[in-house]
């Protein structure tokens, strides 16, 4: 027997006194094959051990199929069993809508149901782990967050920023209604200047969120035709980046234009979330300062696919038809200046489910597999800080675990198609 670990799966007791906790139970799952990694090639026949959540050990040369030592086996003999996906860029607590004027309409219980319902979904579609990058109401994704991690509620290990921080009057704030209308539904995190900025840091930390996610530029979904060029000012940036790091808190950037991802970058964001324009200039500021692109091609795809059909005011489909010119060729661009490239999609702007369509987007922008499947597993799980806890099979890690036919290794679309979803040691049916 050859263990990819040295502990022992424990032999469960007995007896167990009832003043003590019962005891964990040992599941063990069948593969036909393992990845156990992005680096890694496909194990063959193994079984992989899990108790209370965690991965105990990966037996990669078990003994022809028999009775194997497990309080539960689940028999995956006919698939290949690799880690589950991470997903750095979804809102889970909303669907795709042109109807921005329903923020005014729709109390935070809806949002709070439909957040539960797109967990459940994107769990199923082999996504383990997300980072969501703006909810609709406060509270939303903090306690969808919570719920998942108890068990609650079916989905993956949500990381959250909670609200979004913008200018007033830019992406990310509310527009579209009569200023009275505007007043009651400003949430609260539009800043000017510094001290104003750094202050909505310290109030998004306050309330519980993961990390920080600013409108680093002009968006396309907004209301305002005003460019996509930088919002903030760099003492704005560099405020709301200096202070969230006295907060152990990382930085998200929603930027499109390459001056204000230039920008953004310079100020130290972790991640530049879309990335549309970036050229040379933008790409050697986020290498200088170790900033990640996450280029979200499918949302760029999603919005396209709806021109035309009444979904979008004017100003934004004129804004969409401007970057559906040089969205398609993000990755190629990233990759040729060395830009270090992770997964996301922006779900929410395209249907949630649809996330794993981003692998063979991302592919086609000159990404082999591999470098695919470590986008969406290793070194997604690096720009979150959690690569001793997700991205990889191996004892210790949190048990989020996938199965698929075929080999992702050869073709990464196999993963559209998924079969099985463990998070954390529980199946998610």
């Amino acid at each position: 027997m050859k263990l990819l670990s040295k502990l022992a799966v424990p032999a469960m007791a007995a007896v167990t006194l009832l003043s003590a906790p019962a005891a964990a139970e040992t599941i063990a799952i069948r593969a036909g094959s393992v990845i156990v990694d992005a680096d890694s090639e496909p194990t063959g026949p193994a079984v992989i051990y899990v108790e209370d959540g965690r991965l105990v050990a990966v037996d990669t040369d078990p003994a022809p199929p028999g009775p194997i030592k497990a309080d539960r086996v689940i028999d995956l003999s006919d698939k290949t069993v690799l880690p589950g996906m991470i997903d750095l860029h979804t809102h889970l607590s909303g669907d795709p809508s042109g109807e921005f004027w329903r923020a005014a309409t729709t109390p935070p219980e809806y949002y709070t149901l439909i957040a539960a319902k797109n967990a459940r979904i994107t769990a199923l579609a082999g996504f383990t782990t997300v980072r969501d990058l703006g909810s609709r109401t406060d509270q939303v994704t903090q306690m969808l967050r919570r719920a998942t991690a108890e068990g609650i509620v079916a989905g993956p290990r949500v990381v959250t920023s909670a609200r979004t921080i913008s200018i007033v009057g830019g992406h990310g704030d509310t527009n579209g209604f009569h200023k009275h209308v505007n007043d009651v539904l400003d949430s609260g995190f539009t800043c000017t200047g510094a001290v104003e900025c750094s202050q909505k840091v310290r109030e998004a930390s306050k309330y519980g969120a993961d990390l920080i996610k600013i409108t680093a530029t002009g968006g396309v979904l907004s209301q305002q035709g005003r460019g996509l060029e930088a919002h903030f000012t760099d003492a704005e940036m560099k405020s709301i980046v200096d202070t969230a790091e006295t907060l152990g808190l990382k930085v998200a950037a929603h930027a499109h234009g390459a001056r204000g991802i230039e920008a953004a970058a310079r100020a130290g964001v972790h991640t530049i979330e879309h990335g549309t324009y970036i050229d040379k200039a933008a790409a050697d500021a986020m290498k200088a300062n170790g900033t990640t692109l996450v280029p979200t091609l499918m949302a760029f795809q999603g919005v396209k696919n709806n021109l035309g059909k009444g979904v979008y005011t004017p100003v934004v489909e004129e804004k969409i038809v401007a970057v559906s010119e040089i969205a398609g060729s993000i990755v190629e661009r990233a990759s040729e200046y060395g830009v270090k490239i992770a997964f996301g999609t922006d779900a929410g702007v395209f249907p949630h489910g649809q996330n794993a369509g981003e692998l063979a987007l991302m592919r086609s922008g000159g990404m082999s597999n591999r470098a695919v499947l470590a986008s969406a597993t290793t070194v997604a799980a690096e720009v979150l800080g959690l690569e001793n806890e997700i991205g990889r099979i191996a004892p210790g890690f949190s048990a989020d675990i996938i199965a698929v036919d075929g080999n992702p290794l050869a073709d990464v679309s196999v993963l559209e198609d998924v079969d099985f979803v463990m998070v954390r040691g529980r199946v998610i049916d």
